[in-house]
């Protein structure tokens, strides 16, 4: 099961009270700036245990036995091995992207009459454009005007508007008016490899600029979660019975589940931990460079509307390459477009009862659509499109939403046991 990685009122609360004294801004509860709110940070009491191992070289003796056999002869300490390290990772590497990235990252808290919960963000720009999670500032799909704050990394907090979101990406833009932000510096996704180091800086469980680190632990995912487009009053996303899932609401008041459409991402994952409250930060590579947005966790056990689990070393980020054109669509129209096929499918087994699948099947074209005038056929299964292979539903459905309204793409199909390509003009996916 896949969790939204936001905080929630039942485990952390964020506290907000009259104003106080100068004290640090790093401190609970401190105000700092004109307009800056209190911001209240959850105290976690326990025991902290670090472990790590320390390599060195060392000689070591070797022995040798005669070939006609005989005495063993004692050769000495041998020389040490000359080992050449062509990558930069490692502790010091961490370092640095900490002090470099964490002041490009914010903490959100988003509030309504039902729930309440905090994320994170990253800072694009000096003007306040802060990107995040459309689940973040939603609060799961439960409030369609949730009160924003934004806490920055010196610990001053901001009231915080929405430019737009965008459930299809579940990304969304907010902007706040503060003075010295220090943007974050976004990073290319296409050059990401498989055992890159990954880094991870958020509020996980409201604990601001938590850092964390590991590698790059696959690329071209594709994970199907309910949407959190707003709903009506009395409603829900419900992820119930889903293999990937968000984290339930668990919002003050928050409703039970109920149905909600799906959507589809094209992600990074990482094993980086990622926890609640990490959502809409970045995902950084070892040079500080934001190549995700942290956005999903997967899950051991189910979990359930009343529960939420941590980090298990499986965890999601939306690749910066898709999110850069949402960003600016955002910023541009309060709105972003995706494209659309027009062709209901199916992920396709390799054969009867397998496990494994090898194209989207397509069930159903839509009349007037883009798959009916590009000659799709009920029956045909697409295995590509813009030379990605495709392997299943959602991968496909993911690729098509990546690309803008009206986009043209090449879509490789098999029809009849033969491969075919075809140039498709794709429609424009309805806002939801």
């Amino acid at each position: 099961m896949i969790d939204h990685d936001r905080d929630t009122p039942g485990r952390w609360g964020v506290a907000k009270g009259s104003r106080g004294g100068a004290a640090s801004p790093y401190g609970r509860g401190a105000w700092v700036g004109p307009g800056a709110k209190r911001f209240g940070v959850p105290v976690l009491i326990g025991s902290v245990v670090a472990a790590g191992l320390l390599g060195g070289a060392a000689g070591v003796e070797s022995r040798a036995q005669p070939a006609g056999g005989g005495a063993v002869v004692a050769s000495g300490p041998a020389a040490p091995t000359q080992i050449t390290v062509n990558s930069t990772d490692g502790p010091a590497s961490i370092t640095a992207v900490a002090q470099k990235a964490t002041p490009g990252v914010v903490t959100i808290s988003a509030s309504s009459t039902a729930a309440a919960g905090t994320g994170s963000g990253i800072v694009l720009d000096s003007q306040g454009h802060i990107l995040t999670n459309t689940h973040v500032v939603t609060l799961d799909g439960q409030s369609a005007a949730a009160s924003i704050d934004v806490r920055t990394s010196d610990g001053s907090v901001y009231p915080g508007t929405i430019v737009g979101i965008d459930p299809l990406s579940d990304l969304a833009v907010v902007k706040i008016d503060a003075p010295n932000l220090v943007p974050a510096v976004l990073g290319d996704s296409s050059k990401v490899n498989v055992g890159d180091t990954a880094i991870a800086i958020g509020a996980p469980l409201g604990l601001q600029d938590t850092v964390t680190n590991g590698i790059i632990s696959a690329l071209g995912r594709s994970i199907s979660i309910a949407s959190s487009a707003p709903q009506a009053p009395g409603s829900s996303n419900g992820n119930n019975g889903r293999r990937y899932r968000f984290a339930p609401p668990n919002g003050v008041g928050g409703s039970s589940p109920a149905a909600q459409a799906d959507i589809s991402l094209d992600v990074l994952q990482t094993d980086a931990a990622v926890n609640p409250g990490n959502s809409g930060g970045p995902l950084l590579n070892a040079r500080g460079e934001v190549i995700g947005v942290n956005v999903a966790i997967a899950s051991a056990g189910a979990t359930t509307a009343g529960s939420q689990s941590g980090s298990i070393g499986v965890g999601f980020a939306i690749e910066i390459n898709n999110a850069k054109r949402i960003v600016q669509e955002i910023i541009a129209n309060g709105s972003a477009t995706h494209g659309q096929l027009g062709a209901a499918v199916t992920s396709h087994p390799a054969e009867a009862g397998s496990q494994f699948n090898v194209g989207a099947e397509v069930t159903t074209v839509t009349s007037g659509s883009a798959a009916e005038a590009a000659g799709i056929q009920k029956g045909d299964i697409i295995t590509g499109i813009n030379g990605r292979s495709i392997q299943d539903a959602d991968q496909l459905t993911a690729a098509v939403r990546d690309q803008p309204g009206g986009a043209s793409v090449r879509i490789t199909l098999l029809r009849g046991g033969r491969d075919q390509q075809m140039d498709v003009k794709l429609g424009t996916a309805p806002k939801t």
